[in-house]
């Protein structure tokens, strides 16, 4: 393991190589331990690079087994090689040259899962961002792409399936008991899209005409005996095909599409160009063992994949400071699809949760970067909801900022102008600009500053005058490295209403440039004036959440219930019903703290009852909707000084309250929402069994007993229901007779399934209340545990440290210190895992005085290890720092 304290690396240092990577050949003769790995790369220098300067190449724990220089064994004095690194002296000026490199490497013991790893009999490769350096020495950077021509030997009777990228060449027999096989990728990548897969797995196949007429064979690996549980993976492939032919013009390149999915994986799936590796858990779907939430995940995941075959393969990243310009950008495009698949509304409700409850708690805590950071000292801690996320919805906002066609413009000419590049976020923006007229210079601080805008919006009305004006002020707080910020270009999608729920249109705006229902914030304060309104508008700023903000804008209880009744854009009503939620559970936060009762407000409660009962919207909706903010979505709000205990308190009374108004209106929800026949994961009937169970949830509140929840656990037909009447009997009833019985009943039906034992495991990890530590210490103990899977670790240790803030947070400070003990362990095998998990510590100054120093006292613990991994040191110094 690496345990230096990491080089930082600058943006401002970037520099092309000396060398031109113009092929690359890999042969690999796979052996448990001990694989020998044989590269051939020839190489030129740049035309105006030093003609002294010698090559460089990267490794990772690397022994140097042999060297050749164009097909000659290289005098040991014109070169340097150690475990990080390769150096090759007195090379040609100008003419292509080989270098042979012959590597031994053993996949058998690579718990970190980084390169050539071998789990469950298979040998799999994970190369982002810089695993491929832990296979041979190689010039590991994005911006280094060269066609790649694989031979993979192998046992023939362990190993039947060998796979890499591009398209099959042929394969053969191999000498006694061996085979090999031949691939070719014809499209210049870089080495963090490289894969390689053999071992033995059973396959789902299937064929995709492309608009062109070419047809393309699809195929999905699974373990022998799962392959059904790939048949909606496998359609979602063929849908998600035909949407980026529809919607962006991409057609695949290929011959032949392949997914394989394996159960240790340190991400959630792979993009390698044309050999997709999945986390199994993003590919196997049955309605036994996957619930809505599963099947929607998959959908989402599978079609991001597939849409980095244009956003991140045929066009990649310069550097590594550039990862937005992929994932965020990937990510945006697989919104959408999952929005035209779905609900609009819905999904979009999902996201700005998920943006809320992940990224804002980053961007405001000490782990706070740029969307394009400017340095990183382990660039797998980058892989953030800052770059995601935040990147996705700074997509958005250009989207929003040109209009459908504009934007379209914009990507068709980053198509066609940078297809096999690796290129910047300039390169990105400029496209934009050159396809829209429009100066985007001031919008790209959304690229470059770090941090949460905190909008301030007040409104006053002239009724004489008939106008309404609208001062805004923009905020953007201090964050680790960047002590003041610029003014940000802000696009607010904005509406007025009337107080009967019409909605009113402007005759004209001063001050402000107002243009498709979108105005443009763009000064620190700016004063905008509405013309032509007859009345009293109700406004509503932001509409589908149109740029990731903070909004302050004090709106009275009853204009905030006429937008949750009357406005046109569905999320805007959801964000009412949140805004009308939060100050109610503030409030009740700080009573349960100080021992008052406490007491919702009226018009809130029913305000959501009547969204509950309201047949005109779609069920995902209410769901949605009935779904108060989360205790850390409260512990944002409030700010610091945190007692998770009182938040927790606080927010079980408001739910009672509302379960015991509406009742009624929940009792009749349950009993009419129910899907007839076979499951489907389709959003209809997803929607119905997600009101149904918010519902169940709701009534556990009122009827203060498991008796009804238990019945519905009994009669469950689907994972969906099963796990969430078990989620409310473990979370509600955690000591009680039904839960323990639930409890042993799933574990014992689903034993030989690890990924529903990753559910049961979750859920208890969820329990609230101190007691939980003592159960995640007993099931960590468990024989369904295992320690060295990354999925039951994050299912367990990482539910409880993100999901828990009770149980984590006890005020004797021992889920701190119980963290502390895990991160040290794990960071033994898995460093990436590691430092990911211990990023649940990123909130930790917000907590009242006696937590924070425990949590403190934890982080130290950690610093202090005299072995630690530069992922983890990255993360815990930079916790403490900020």
């Amino acid at each position: 393991m690496r345990t230096d304290t990491g080089q930082v690396i600058h943006l401002a240092d970037y520099r092309p190589t000396d060398f031109v990577l113009e092929r690359v050949d890999l042969t690999f003769e796979l052996d448990p331990t001990e694989t020998k790995v044989e590269a051939r790369l020839i190489f030129h220098r740049r035309p105006g690079a030093d003609p002294t300067a010698p090559i460089v190449l990267d490794g990772d724990e690397l022994t140097l087994s042999g060297l050749l220089f164009d097909q000659v064994e290289l005098d040991p004095s014109r070169y340097d090689a150690t475990p990080e690194g390769l150096t090759v002296r007195d090379l040609p000026e100008s003419a292509p040259f080989e270098l042979t490199i012959t590597t031994i490497i053993n996949p058998e013991a690579n718990t970190k899962l980084m390169g050539l790893y071998r789990t469950g009999g298979i040998y799999c490769t994970q190369c982002e961002a810089e695993g491929f350096r832990r296979i041979t020495y190689f010039p590991d950077r994005p911006d280094v792409l060269a066609p790649f021509t694989v031979n993979i030997i192998a046992d023939k009777d362990a190993n039947p399936l060998l796979l890499s990228n591009g398209n099959f060449l042929g394969g053969a027999g191999y000498g006694p008991g061996k085979h090999f096989a031949a691939w070719f990728d014809p499209h210049p990548k870089p080495s963090y899209l490289f894969a390689l897969v053999a071992g033995d797995l059973g396959v789902v196949e299937d064929t995709f005409t492309t608009m062109s007429g070419r047809e393309v064979v699809l195929k999905i690996y699974v373990e022998h005996g799962k392959e059904p549980r790939a048949a909606y993976a496998m359609d979602a492939l063929k849908r998600s095909m035909k949407w980026d032919e529809e919607r962006f013009g991409r057609e695949y390149d290929l011959d032949i599409f392949m997914i394989v999915a394996v159960s240790d994986f340190n991400m959630g799936a792979m993009e390698n160009k044309g050999l997709n590796v999945f986390n199994d858990k993003y590919v196997l779907a049955d309605p036994e063992i996957a619930t809505d939430a599963d099947y929607a995940n998959i959908e989402a995941i599978i079609a991001h994949e597939y849409f980095h075959n244009w956003t991140g393969n045929r066009i990649t990243c310069r550097d590594w400071f550039q990862l937005c310009l992929k994932e965020g950008l990937t990510v945006y495009r697989d919104h959408e699809f999952s929005s035209d698949q779905r609900s609009r509304a819905v999904k979009r409700i999902a996201e700005v949760r998920h943006l809320k409850s992940e990224q804002f708690p980053e961007d405001g805590g000490p782990l706070a970067h740029p969307v394009r950071p400017t340095k990183y000292r382990e660039i797998n801690n980058f892989y953030t909801t800052t770059v995601y996320e935040k990147g996705s919805e700074v997509t958005r906002m250009i989207a929003t900022l040109l209009g459908k066609d504009g934007f379209k413009k914009g990507m068709d000419l980053y198509f066609d102008r940078h297809d096999g590049q690796a290129v910047t976020i300039e390169d990105f923006v400029k496209c934009f600009e050159d396809a829209s007229g429009r100066d985007l210079s001031q919008f790209s601080l959304w690229y470059h500053q770090a941090g949460t805008p905190l909008v301030t919006a007040s409104g006053s009305y002239d009724a004489a005058a008939g106008s309404f004006t609208l001062s805004l002020e923009q905020m953007i707080p201090a964050t680790p490295g960047q002590p003041s910020k610029e003014p940000m270009h802000i696009p607010l999608s904005l509406a007025l209403f009337g107080e009967n729920g019409g909605k009113i249109e402007p005759t004209s705006v001063d001050g402000a440039e107002y243009t498709g229902e979108v105005l443009h914030l763009t000064g620190r304060t700016q004063t905008a004036v509405f013309h032509g309104i007859g009345t009293r508008p109700v406004v509503s700023i932001n509409r589908s959440f149109s740029a990731p903000i903070n909004l302050h804008f004090d709106q009275s209880p009853a204009d905030l219930a006429r937008l949750a009744r009357h406005e046109t854009d569905h999320f805007a009503r959801w964000q009412a019903l949140t805004d009308l939620a939060l100050p109610n559970l503030l409030k009740a936060a700080r009573d349960a703290r100080e021992g008052k009762p406490v007491v919702s407000e009226a018009t809130f409660v029913e305000t959501l009852i009547a969204a509950a009962a309201d047949e005109s919207l779609e069920h995902a909706f209410r769901a949605q909707a009935l779904a108060l903010p989360s205790e850390s979505d409260i512990a944002r709000e409030l700010g610091g000084n945190n007692d998770p205990d009182a938040i927790h308190a606080g927010r079980q009374a408001i739910l009672k309250q509302i379960a015991d108004t509406g009742k009624d209106v929940f009792t009749g929800l349950y009993a009419a929402m129910t899907t007839s026949g076979d499951f489907s994961p389709d959003a209809k009937s997803a929607g119905l069994r997600a009101l149904r169970n918010t519902a169940l949830t709701y009534l556990s509140h009122a009827e203060q007993t498991p008796a009804r929840t238990k019945s519905a656990f009994d009669a469950a037909n689907n994972m969906t229901d099963l796990s969430h009447a078990l989620t409310i009997l473990a979370h509600r009833f955690p000591d009680s007779a039904e839960t323990r019985e639930a409890l042993a009943t799933f574990r014992d039906r689903f034993a030989e399934n690890a990924l529903v034992i990753d559910k049961w495991l979750a859920i208890q990890a969820g329990i609230p209340g101190a007691k939980t530590l003592g159960r995640v210490r007993g099931l960590m103990d468990d024989p369904l545990f295992k320690r060295t899977n990354p999925n039951r670790m994050r299912a367990l240790v990482g539910t409880f440290a993100f999901a828990n803030p009770t149980g984590f947070g006890r005020a004797d400070g021992e889920g701190y210190r119980f963290l502390a003990e895990q991160i040290l362990d794990i960071d033994q095998r898995n460093p990436q895992l590691a430092a990911r998990i211990l990023t649940s510590m990123r909130s930790w100054r917000s907590l009242e005085p006696t937590r924070a120093d425990h949590a403190r006292s934890a982080l130290i613990e950690i610093e202090r290890a005299a072995a630690l991994s530069t992922d983890v040191r990255d993360i815990v110094e930079r916790t403490l720092k900020g």
